[in-house]
């Protein structure tokens, strides 16, 4: 192994109803202060009462605290990718981390394994006790979903590489007060009972591949939420937050009109949204928009 003859860090125990749990003693590696500090499982869940809920939390403060960090991270644990893992393999992915840990990593390096190589290791009990093998095999471990996750892997560590080119492109020679003529997305939820995550995941990696911002609008009707509604509103800011995009929720008893002043306001040049339940009403509010916002680019993205 080549972290062989490095220094281990011993690991604290913690109780948790009844189940005596093994879990990462950041105060101890903060005590310690390395240089570098290499750690597996980056979308682990911490036990509960721990300092942080996931060990990327944890790496967050460690960079803040001067250490470097070297992790490992699966495909189908990242956030914008929740939804198309699910299509892939019929599983949702609790555990996740945002895409931005990537995108603002120094490096990123890919162990592009086949899917055989992996089907041998599941067997020989390097990956999961020799009890649960067979399970995972004939269930997300699939070869058709290891294939797929391996090509979704490439693709989504090529983008990761083109957006760290221009992050780190140096500044380009426009005139002073020169017109930013950069993409920027807008995702519009007008009804939160819809797929909004869906949407939101979607648009996300639109603008990842595009290096531009991202703003979901979310419209409502003037009244007080529902607690229904609320809860939807309160989880997709949440995903927000976590996927680093703006969220404006606006009430308006005209949506349309709200949706256009927003995208006018922002200077929007790519508008993502989710096919209407109502399917009469559909070709007219695209015609609506597209008359409206003649230089916009418009996407429907099919919802779960």
């Amino acid at each position: 192994m080549q972290a062989e003859g490095l220094e281990v860090l011993p690991r604290r125990t913690v109780t948790h109803r009844g189940v005596t749990l093994a879990e990462l003693d950041v105060p101890g590696v903060l005590r310690r202060s390395p240089e570098l500090a290499l750690l597996d499982e980056l979308a682990h869940t911490n036990a509960p009462g721990l300092e942080h809920a996931q060990r990327w939390r944890d790496v967050e403060q460690m960079l803040a605290s001067g250490i470097d960090v070297i992790s490992t991270v699966n495909v189908q644990h990242l956030e914008s990718l929740n939804d198309v893992v699910l299509e892939i393999t019929g599983v949702r992915v609790r555990e996740t981390i945002p895409d931005r840990l990537l995108t603002e990593a120094d490096e990123v390096v890919v162990v592009d394994v086949v899917p055989q190589a992996l089907i041998e290791r599941l067997r020989s009990g390097r990956v999961y006790p020799s009890d649960r093998v067979e399970a995972a095999l004939n269930g997300f471990f699939k070869v058709e979903h290891l294939a797929a996750l391996r090509e979704l892997t490439l693709r989504r560590a090529a983008e990761t590489v083109e957006t760290g080119r221009r992050r780190d492109a140096p500044p380009g020679n426009a005139e002073p007060g020169a017109k930013d003529v950069g993409e920027h997305l807008l995702a519009w939820v007008p009804d939160v009972a819809q797929a909004g995550d869906v949407l939101v995941r979607r648009a996300a990696r639109s603008a990842t591949r595009l290096g531009a911002p991202l703003t979901v609008l979310v419209t409502r009707p003037v009244r007080p939420p529902s607690d229904g509604e609320q809860q939807r509103i309160d989880a997709l800011s949440r995903l927000c937050s976590v996927l680093r995009v703006e969220l404006a929720v606006r009430e308006s008893d005209d949506p349309l009109a709200t949706l256009v002043a927003t995208a006018r306001a922002l200077d929007v040049t790519y508008l993502l949204l989710l096919p209407l339940r109502r399917r009469r009403f559909q070709a007219s509010v695209v015609e609506r928009v597209l008359k409206a916002l003649p230089d916009v680019d418009l996407r429907l993205v099919r919802g779960a």
